[in-house]
């Protein structure tokens, strides 16, 4: 059933995605909000309250609700999966301002790609060269594929293999949303959540996010150049190893990164771009426009071997993700298949 959930799913976020600042996004929003207000008084175990409250409970009541419907009826609980699946996984999410970037590149108008850059990441763009443009793109584009789809689809997996349902993806996207929210509330003034409960929500992250990090990288190595890829995933452990003080999610990123870059035979990693502040920011959330590592957490990687980034990787880049989407489709559907005939 986890592979028709996950296909369904699928099938109407391309037909019907969520807008932008939709209902389910204000409803997290909201909620990950009055868990700082009412419960973060500055204590780690302060810290570790709020964060049960907003990312463990909304994930036992999904859970209550499959199991439910599952003593109801089982198709109310495959319906309850893929409308759970419909709001936590899916492209459509973000990729509309990478279609955007690649289209303005396209037509040789770097301007307009670097407005769009700047909008989507809430980032310095304006003297980035062309080269630079596509390389930032890329590892936007291939860190957000991982947070809305392969991380999601590795958390459902596991959880659905055990009879837990959908809980997994709420689990897996609400322990991202709440890492992201906090490090952006701490940049202003005054709202920002304590210190205690910012390391107890990007320490978790990190950890939940330790293995789908890893089972992404390895999806894109079997799916673009194997020996690159894990000649790139090697370095970048040897480089970085586990005595640097790097937090988990950094380093989780940085081998997604790695990774990407010798599956497709591109230079990636180097000097970030500075994050804008403006008044409307908060708006700006809304969109998902910034990531729990833009509150001091830059995601560390040196710069890889690899081909200077041209438009031509965006290319690659795509047909990577989408080959790794069929990969997964593949093996949840030999999981499925055995528990069928099992």
């Amino acid at each position: 059933m986890s592979f028709f959930a996950v296909l369904f799913a699928l099938i109407l976020e391309q037909a019907r995605p969520l807008a932008r600042g939709n209902w389910v996004h204000a409803a997290f929003l909201g909620w990950t909000r009055w868990a700082h207000r009412s419960l973060d008084a500055g204590k780690p175990h302060h810290g570790w309250i709020t964060w049960l409250f907003a990312v463990v409970v909304p994930t036992l009541v999904t859970l209550l609700v499959h199991w439910l419907l599952w003593r109801v009826n089982v198709l109310l609980a495959f319906a309850w999966s893929v409308a759970v699946l419909y709001v936590t996984l899916g492209f459509r999410q973000f990729s509309h301002y990478f279609t955007d970037i690649r289209n303005a590149l396209d037509d040789g108008n770097e301007d307009a790609a670097r407005e769009l850059l700047a909008q989507w990441r809430q980032v310095d763009a304006s003297e980035l060269p062309r080269s630079e443009i596509v390389r930032h793109v890329i590892e936007y584009s291939v860190l957000a594929a991982h947070r809305h789809v392969f991380g999601v689809l590795a958390w459902f997996s596991v959880f659905a293999a055990l009879g837990l349902g959908p809980a997994g993806a709420v689990l897996y996207r609400l322990s991202e949303f709440a890492a992201r929210y906090w490090a952006y509330k701490s940049k202003k003034p005054g709202e920002g959540a304590s210190p205690a409960l910012q390391r107890v929500a990007t320490g978790a992250w990190g950890l939940i996010d330790y293995v789908p990090a890893r089972v992404t990288s390895l999806g894109f190595a079997v799916v673009g150049s194997f020996e690159d890829a894990i000649d790139a995933w090697r370095s970048y452990n040897q480089r970085f190893s586990a005595e640097d003080a790097l937090a988990t999610s950094s380093r989780n990123d940085g081998l997604i990164l790695a990774a990407t870059s010798g599956a497709v035979n591109v230079r990636l990693g180097g000097e970030a771009l500075k994050t804008v502040w403006a008044p409307g920011l908060a708006q700006e959330f809304e969109a998902g426009g910034l990531d729990a590592n833009d509150a001091g957490q830059s995601t560390v990687v040196a710069v890889t071997p690899g081909r200077t980034p041209e438009v031509a990787h965006l290319r690659s880049v795509v047909g990577l993700v989408w080959r790794s989407v069929v990969l997964w489709m593949a093996l949840l559907a030999l999981l499925t298949l055995a528990r069928l005939l099992g």
